[in-house]
């Protein structure tokens, strides 16, 4: 993780919940990653964050999630490069959040390996649900196996 001296914003937070789950926001609007942290924070997960995607690839190698939340538009590695590496690797639930809405847009991002896509601006509300909703379904895909 990046220290205060590297310019690429990366922070973990832990609220304390032994066997929380872990996201990874990856999110270049400073403003709107900070929220992320912050909401999934208090919804008792660990959050890390990182501001583009070549970050966002390092990070991932150095830890263990269980949800990876992917701005798109981002500069040095975009999200859509993000996920189909993400894709060589895991199967690991990918939600998409992006400014991007047209329809091609939106298939693209599913068949490079997106669980879900949502188009910003989006309702904190619903992003919140869609993760509790991925999550209990790997979670009961791994009792199942």
């Amino acid at each position: 993780m990046n220290t205060n001296n590297n310019p690429a914003e990366v922070r973990q937070s832990n609220n304390g919940m032994s066997g929380s789950k872990q996201i990874l926001v990856v999110e270049d609007d400073e403003a709107l990653r900070k929220l992320l942290l912050l909401t999934l924070k208090l919804d008792g997960y660990q959050v890390i964050t990182a501001n583009d995607g070549r970050e966002a690839l390092t990070v991932f190698r150095q830890n263990n999630f269980d949800c990876v939340l992917l701005d798109v538009n981002m500069p040095f590695v975009d999200g859509l490069e993000v996920c189909t590496e993400l894709r060589k690797q895991t199967d690991i639930p990918i939600i998409m959040i992006t400014a991007n809405s047209r329809t091609d847009d939106v298939i693209t991002g599913i068949e490079l390996g997106a669980d879900h896509y949502m188009t910003k601006p989006f309702v904190l509300q619903e992003l919140r649900a869609r993760i509790r909703a991925i999550l209990r379904r790997v979670n009961h895909e791994q009792r199942n196996k």
